[in-house]
């Protein structure tokens, strides 16, 4: 009987094969695990782990944009360990000083994350100290505080759209909707495609008695249901708190509020005093 040899190229055939399967069924699990949720939860793990292992940059500008990295990926706790490390190698600076604040707030240590924020006031970074401390005030709902310190951080930082964002917004949630159209315009105006500016537009729009057009704004940038609600659900504290703010006031001078006061929504001097541009030059700053 005679003997059938099987070509060479055969074998490298079932050898690529069988590679090529085995490719595909990772890729099947890879896929599977993105789709359970699994995937990103591995990877974050992962990029902890070697952050853990390698070594840490060699220059301090370096190891600060590592650990900036980690924050915008959610790792302030990992961060915080760098930090100790970065300052233990290199000293203390602003930079560090604002990382370890941003990462202190961000892991529900208000208290020590205010002294870091404290400790920027006398340095180059003191909008963002001062910002910084807006945003515990606000997180622990004294608005009328946070609206001073972010007073103060956008006169440091005139065109950070970002805190002039902020600082309408803690004006609104103080009830003082008039103070709060000047920042909004301004970062509006300086960057029209940031969501959180758009969404503190859309509740200005419904705190200023403009839901037609807060409305409008919202299918125009397709903001999605839940953020929807959100600013809906905002802008019963922005009316809330402008009402307690009108009874404060008349207690303090003795006048009694007026019934059309009380069952107005808030904002209506800003309407009645026309202070407010045609809603049509507004939105269209959205379209651009």
């Amino acid at each position: 009987m005679q003997l059938i040899k099987i070509p060479n190229y055969s074998a490298r055939a079932m050898r690529c094969a069988c590679s090529a399967l085995a490719l595909a069924l990772l890729g099947a699990c890879a896929s599977q695990q993105s789709g359970y949720g699994i995937g990103p939860q591995a990877e974050r793990q992962a990029m902890l782990q070697r952050t853990n292992r390698d070594p840490a940059p060699d220059t301090p500008g370096m190891y600060l944009g590592l650990i900036d990295r980690m924050q915008s990926q959610g790792l302030y706790f990992a961060s915080l360990a760098h930090i100790d490390a970065f300052e233990k190698q290199y000293g203390v600076t602003p930079d560090s000083i604002l990382l370890r604040a941003d990462a202190l707030r961000m892991t529900d240590q208000p208290e020590a994350s205010a002294a870091a924020y404290a400790q920027l006031l006398q340095t180059s970074l003191a909008a963002r100290g001062h910002r910084g401390l807006g945003l515990i005030a606000g997180g622990q709902g004294d608005f009328a505080r946070a609206a001073s310190e972010l007073q103060q951080a956008a006169q440091l930082a005139p065109t950070d759209a970002t805190v002039l964002s902020d600082l309408g917004y803690a004006c609104l949630r103080a009830g003082d909707v008039a103070g709060a159209r000047v920042p909004l315009m301004k970062a509006a105006e300086l960057d029209s495609t940031n969501p959180k500016v758009v969404s503190n537009i859309a509740l200005f729009l419904l705190a200023n008695r403009q839901a037609a057009d807060a409305q409008a704004l919202m299918n125009q940038q397709k903001l999605a249901l839940d953020v929807r609600a959100a600013i809906r659900s905002d802008a019963a504290k922005v009316a809330a708190a402008s009402r307690d703010g009108a009874h404060a006031g008349a207690a303090v001078t003795g006048m009694a509020v007026p019934s059309s006061a009380r069952n107005a929504p808030a904002g209506t001097v800003a309407s009645m005093q026309n202070t407010m541009e045609p809603a049509p030059r507004l939105l269209q700053r959205f379209a651009q």
